[in-house]
């Protein structure tokens, strides 16, 4: 019964359907793990006459006016209406939600719950509404129409447009009912239910969705953020214990080769490189396929960290030939970056015999030129494949082209993928060698990852952090700007620029719920700003846009003009935050800081950390009074200590996204919960240790290709 359509247990409305199929409910069991956001207590219900600005308040009363209109500062379309319940009558208003006036219509018995705001006249913005059939008589009456205790707690269920939470508290206290918790089988293997003291399915499930008690509902969804993390854990264990199984090339006297590698760098390398080229010489000279991620912020090092190791595989020959190297692949995210490496590893490799490719879409090089063997040369694609399939050329550097089928390598031994830290398993066997090894893996990433979330979602990954900056690098003063220091920041940004100096400036970031609509707003924004900047503050100026409107090849160009100095200033939204390296660019400006994360924020401000002339980041707020948020951000020593920061105040969902990370709601509360994630990931690994197959575990194995048939997680 738990895998039967929910069409065969109730009867559903075209319109039903939709709903469901938007939240991704097809059987009983989807609809069991469909939980609630929040509990109401039933001592919540208020009366209009006794409500208080600033507190969440449940009311029962008639609709009265409902219409669509517009609002008055954005010109967005908006609903509208009024609650009376006898003592009184509130103002009730939904933003870009117009549908829900035409739902509603006047006279309507309804049940609204909501924050109450206003200062001269109370309102409630975005209420959650629910049609009843009758109004409760006094404070106690459910939903349901039945006298309960004051203690009891009403499940509050995310909704979709055509259904509401009313429905899913019927239809699911119909399913438990039907004794359909016997037919639930534990994910979670007992004797880890029994270490932790977690319920079990059975009871777990009635008190999610219908606790008695806070401590009852509590104790339900701290078992089910764990079986989430846990089920997540033991997919990446098991794909960890199928990758440690993988033969790979033995990179030998890796050690020897790093050291005379670095001893031609004009730098020292930090304690922090040092510890990281360790760990990878301790991995790549082992048969197993090393598979680990190198985290820093912008300018920590990772290019070299990731030049000595690949120095190390090129000077190893393949066994058949000795005479011969083995090969490396280094994939870059954008044009620019791939064809900036290709010029830092000729830099790095030219005193060896190495043939050096770079491979994207607007073309191919080699390096050394046969002409001129100090300079690299123009080359065809097909010539360049055959010398990549014949092993000649021992570096090849692109985008994910690198990874198309007509690239054929001859004896691949090392891939690097820089900010591209998803390269799954299945684009990893596509680099199999024709004599069965598969590769070494090197993912190395600017982005600022949280301890909780790096142990979830590259649970297959061994992680390394480069958490200190090189000496020598200038920090990037960083202020906070409000309303009264504008004309003072533009003044310092024209002196940079007439010091031969860059800069960006970065457009706030518009909260639309349509992402398409969001991205035209957004380049409605920067095309305006730029307009602006160009006859007022900045005028005399080349100012030029970058937004996510453009193709990738308009914005490789626009990036290509700022590197050339062909423009003075870039106004662009935050689509560089990841991006080429632009040395001459010593200033950013952030508008609307405030509406960025503080891991994006730093993400941004990495786009100045590379010159070697003092860099300066401007957080413009609108506010007068700068948040603590901000604070952190100018106080921060490193992207790391940002993004633990950010986790707390924002919470994970905020930061990365459910379709990115995959996890539901609860399994991103989890991600907070340090001791929870490392112990489902001890049972994890204990488990595929004895089990690699999960024989004794066929439920833990069915939840698991669920979870990668539904979220696609390598």
């Amino acid at each position: 019964m738990v895998h039967d359509h929910i069409s065969k247990h109730f009867r559903l409305t075209e319109t039903q359907k939709r709903a469901l199929s938007r939240l991704k409910i097809e059987t009983i069991l989807d609809l069991l793990y469909h939980f609630p956001t929040r509990y109401e207590h039933s001592g919540d219900q208020k009366t209009v006459s006794g409500l208080v600005v600033g507190t969440d308040a449940i009311l029962y009363g008639t609709i009265h006016k409902p219409q669509t209109k517009k609002s008055w500062k954005s010109k967005r379309p908006m609903s509208e209406a009024w609650l009376e319940d006898g003592t009184g009558r509130i103002k009730l208003m939904w933003f870009n939600q117009p549908y829900i006036a035409k739902m509603i219509p006047g006279g309507a018995l309804v049940k609204i719950s909501g924050r109450v705001e206003g200062n001269t006249s109370k309102y409630i913005a975005n209420p959650e509404i629910e049609g009843v059939s009758e109004l409760p008589i006094g404070g106690s009456d459910t939903v349901f129409g039945a006298q309960t205790e004051n203690d009891e707690l009403f499940s509050v269920y995310p909704e979709s447009r055509g259904i509401t939470s009313r429905w899913f508290r019927h239809a699911i206290a119909k399913i438990l009912t039907n004794d359909v918790l016997s037919l639930c089988v534990d994910t979670i293997p007992k004797e880890v239910l029994a270490k932790y003291k977690l319920p079990k399915i059975s009871t777990a499930l009635v008190w999610m969705h219908q606790p008695k008690n806070e401590r009852n509902a509590l104790s339900a969804r701290k078992r089910f953020a764990f079986e989430e993390i846990f089920v997540i854990q033991t997919a990446k264990q098991q794909l960890r214990k199928e990758l440690d199984l993988e033969q790979s090339y033995t990179i030998t006297n890796a050690k020897t080769h790093a050291e005379e590698f670095t001893s031609r760098l004009p730098f020292s390398l930090t304690h922090g490189q040092q510890h990281a080229l360790t760990s990878i010489f301790e991995d790549i000279g082992s048969p197993h396929a090393m598979s680990r991620l190198l985290e820093g912020d912008v300018g920590s090092g990772k290019t070299a960290v990731a030049a000595a190791a690949a120095y190390a595989v090129v000077k190893t020959p393949p066994k058949e030939r000795p005479s011969a190297t083995l090969q490396v692949g280094y994939m870059a995210p954008t044009e620019i970056l791939a064809e900036q490496h290709f010029q830092s590893f000729i830099q790095y490799f030219s005193h060896l015999p190495v043939q050096i490719g770079l491979i994207t879409s607007s073309g191919c090089k080699k390096y050394p030129s046969k002409v001129n063997p100090r300079e690299s040369t123009k080359i065809s694609k097909g010539q360049l494949l055959k010398w990549v399939a014949n092993g000649e050329i021992a570096v090849l550097i692109g985008t994910h082209s690198l990874i198309s089928k007509n690239v054929q390598f001859r004896d691949l031994g090392l891939v690097i993928i820089d900010e591209q830290h998803r390269f799954g398993t299945g684009q990893r066997h596509m680099l199999i060698q024709k004599d069965g090894l598969i590769p070494h893996l090197l993912s190395m990433t600017a982005t600022p990852i949280p301890r909780t979330l790096a142990l979830t979602l590259y649970g297959d990954l061994d992680i390394t952090v480069l958490d200190e900056m090189p000496p020598g690098r200038k920090k990037v003063i960083t202020k906070i700007v409000d309303k009264t220091g504008r004309e003072e920041m533009y003044t310092a940004l024209r002196n940079e620029l007439d010091a031969g100096r860059q800069a960006y400036v970065i457009c706030p970031r518009i909260d639309e719920p349509d992402p398409r609509k969001m991205t035209a707003l957004q380049t409605k924004s920067v095309k305006a700003e730029a307009a602006r900047l160009s006859t007022k503050e900045l005028r005399g100026y080349t100012v030029d846009v970058l937004h996510g409107q453009m193709k990738p090849s308009e914005k490789e160009e626009r990036m290509r003009t700022l590197l050339a100095h062909e423009v003075d200033v870039l106004v662009a939204t935050s689509v560089v935050e990841v991006g080429v390296n632009v040395p001459n660019a010593t200033v950013i400006v952030i508008e609307g800081a405030e509406r960025f994360g503080l891991a994006q924020l730093h993400q941004l401000r990495g786009r100045v950390v590379r010159s070697t002339h003092q860099s300066y980041c401007y957080a413009l707020t609108s506010s007068g009074a700068s948040s603590r948020r901000l604070q952190a951000f100018v106080k921060a020593k490193n992207g790391f200590e940002l993004a633990e920061h950010d986790l707390k105040i924002r919470g994970p969902g905020e930061l990365y996204g459910r379709s990115q990370s995959g996890l539901t709601d609860l399994g991103m509360e989890a991600l907070t919960n340090l001791k929870m994630v490392e112990a489902a990931r001890t049972e994890a690994r204990n488990i595929i240790e004895n089990d690699p197959l999960l024989k004794k575990y066929p439920a833990l194995k069915n939840a698991i290709h669920t979870k990668k048939e539904k979220i696609h997680f390598e």
